[in-house]
Parts: structure tokens; C-alpha cells; sequence
């Protein structure tokens, strides 16, 4: 069925003056049980309307909150040596982690081989030292840290969404379509959002036209006027990771409404009991997104990533909810 038949009323949407759209709220299903199982259980939620920036927040608005805050970010700062007692004193500069494609076809189950640390590299220089944001100034603020986006946030008066909040917001109205924009991921041959064309992480076919990260709103927006909420960079939200939803079928009488996963220690990765790192949810997938590797551009999938790590694909928007009286 064609996206205009299935959208409900309320997904259209009136943007204010400082970029934001209103996001209704509602009740809808939340996650998914046929991809990955970290998507699992598909349930009902409920949220209540909050206000959601249209577009990612850009290079160009990141400087302007660096310029009235003096913030550095986590990637501008050296390692601390008491997390990482091993490294020597020239490994704990300042850097970040950058996408890095392998110059031979490789095998897509160790990330090492097209991840690669680079000293320097950080939201001005996102390749590394050499590199600049010059030509980059309406392209998503990347490298940036958790602590990052919610200092911006802050002092911007605005929030983090919650998964809950960023996947309802993610569907624009539409109630259990695979994608943001409906059942059929290249519409009529349209690309409706930037990932990987091509076999992951070696042939980048570009068909979409961008190699990285393209300027926000470059893509159609979904039903509810947002840019962005598939490709392009992973976002943050406010939620520590868990390695599935909650169970709904323990509660089948309740919904719950606003949800968030409030227990840090969850988090923590079990595969890596020497690293003592919370990690967030991220949403949306990236440009690295690809039919061959990492699917998840789409709003029922989910990823963790540790506080501490900002990285060439991530990124973050922010909302602002109606304070309840």
C-alpha cells in the first residue's frame, strides 16, 4: 500500500521557528520480532507529544555552541590513563575512531578491520588531522561523545529523546512499516535515506550519492517532517542499553507509557567483563548501513554504544518536552 494511504492524520506537522516539529504522541508497537534479537519483543508503549529538531544537529551548530561554551569535546581531550593503564603516554593523545575501508575483501565479522583510531580526529577534523568540516558546515556533527550531545542539549534548553520517544518519532505515523517511509526500502528506485550501496565494507557503489555523511535534510523527510531518522548517522538517546525490551507478556494488561531504561549497570557489556563502560542506545543506522552488514536503518533497530565513544558515524538530535503540571 502506497506510504500517502497508510499515514494517519496526525502525522503531519507544523515546524516552529527554531527547527522543531511537534510530535503527537500516541500508543504503538515498539521494536520488532523478525531482524536482529536485540529488536525482541515487539510490544506496546505509549508516549506522550514532545517538540523534535527537524534535522540532526549540524557542524555549523555544534561551533556555535563550542564558540559560546568553550566545550571540548571527549575526543579533543587526552585518554585517562587510569581507564587505560596499558597505553603509552603518545597512545592516550587525543582522537577518535574512524571508518577506514580495507584495501582487500575481508570477511564482516571483526570491526577492527575497517575501524582504525586516529589521533586528532574529532568533530573538526572527522577523517583525522588533515581533514576539516570547511565544505562541511550543514553536514551532522559526528565524533561526538554522550557527554557531548548532552552538554550541547543543555545549553541549548532542550533534551535527549528516549528510545521510546526517537522510534515513535522515527515511524511519522506510520504503524509497523519496515522503514521510516513505508514497506519498500528504494521506492520507484528513489534512495530515501544514505547507507551503503554495494558489498560491505570493500565496494561503496555511491548510488545514493554520498560516500559519508551528507548534509541533514538531504533525503525526504518522513510523515512527521523529520529528516534523518534512517542513515546518514546513528543517534543518541538518553536510554542505557539493554540486550532486549522488556518482556510485555509479563504485564499483558499494561502499557507502559514514556518508557526508559534507568539501570546503568545493565549495560555494561557482558563480553567485555574487564570494561567497566555504560552504554547508551543509539538509533537510525549510518551511512555504513548496508543489505550485507547491519541493516538497521530502520526504526525498530537498536545498537549500543559506550559513553565514552564517539565515532565518524554518530551523531544526535534533540527535543524538548512540555513540562507537566
Amino acid at each position: 500500500m502506497p506510504v500517502a494511504e497508510r499515514m494517519k492524520p496526525e502525522a503531519e506537522a507544523t515546524e516552529t521557528p527554531g527547527g522543531s516539529v511537534w510530535i503527537p504522541g500516541g500508543t504503538y508497537t515498539m521494536g520488532s520480532d523478525h531482524h536482529y534479537p536485540e529488536e525482541a519483543p515487539a510490544h506496546r508503549v505509549s508516549v506522550d507529544g514532545f517538540f523534535m529538531d527537524r534535522r540532526l544537529v549540524t557542524n555549523r551548530q555544534f561551533a556555535t555552541f563550542v564558540a559560546a561554551t568553550k566545550h571540548k569535546t571527549l575526543a579533543e581531550r587526552p585518554l585517562d590513563k587510569t581507564v587505560f593503564p596499558g597505553l603509552t603516554q603518545a597512545q592516550l593523545a587525543p582522537g577518535s575512531m574512524v571508518f577506514t575501508p580495507p584495501r582487500h575483501a575481508v570477511t564482516t565479522n571483526d570491526f577492527r578491520q575497517w575501524w582504525a583510531w586516529k589521533p586528532g580526529a574529532n568533530w573538526r577534523h572527522p577523517e583525522g588531522k588533515t581533514s576539516s568540516i570547511a565544505t562541511r558546515l550543514d553536514h551532522p556533527a559526528v565524533h561526538i561523545a554522550y557527554e557531548d550531545a548532552e552538554a550541547y542539549a543543555a545549553w541549548a534548553g532542550k533534551a535527549l529523546p528516549t528510545e521510546a520517544e526517537w522510534e515513535f518519532a522515527a515511524r511519522g505515523g506510520l504503524e509497523g512499516a519496515e522503514f521510516t517511509w513505508g514497506d519498500e526500502f528504494t521506492p520507484a528506485g528513489s534512495h530515501m535515506a544514505n547507507s551503503w550501496q554495494g558489498n560491505f565494507p570493500t565496494q561503496n557503489l555511491c548510488l545514493d550519492g554520498y560516500a559519508g555523511t551528507s548534509p541533514a535534510g538531504a533525503f525526504p523527510a518522513n510523515g512527521y517532517g523529520l529528516f534523518d531518522m534512517a542513515g546518514n548517522v546513528w543517534e543518541w538517546t538518553s536510554d542505557w542499553y539493554a540486550d532486549r525490551h522488556p518482556n510485555a507478556a509479563a504485564k499483558p494488561c499494561c502499557i507502559p507509557t514514556n518508557p526508559r531504561n534507568e539501570n546503568r549497570e545493565q549495560s555494561l557489556d557482558p563480553h567485555q567483563p574487564g570494561v567497566a563502560i555504560p552504554r547508551k542506545v543509539v538509533k537510525g543506522g549510518s551511512f555504513l548501513c548496508a543489505p550485507n552488514y547491519c541493516r538497521r536503518y530502520r526504526p525498530a533497530a537498536r545498537h549500543a554504544q559506550m559513553v565514552d565513544s564517539g565515532t565518524s558515524h554518530i551523531g544526535f538530535r534533540c527535543i524538548t518536552r512540555i513540562p507537566t503540571t
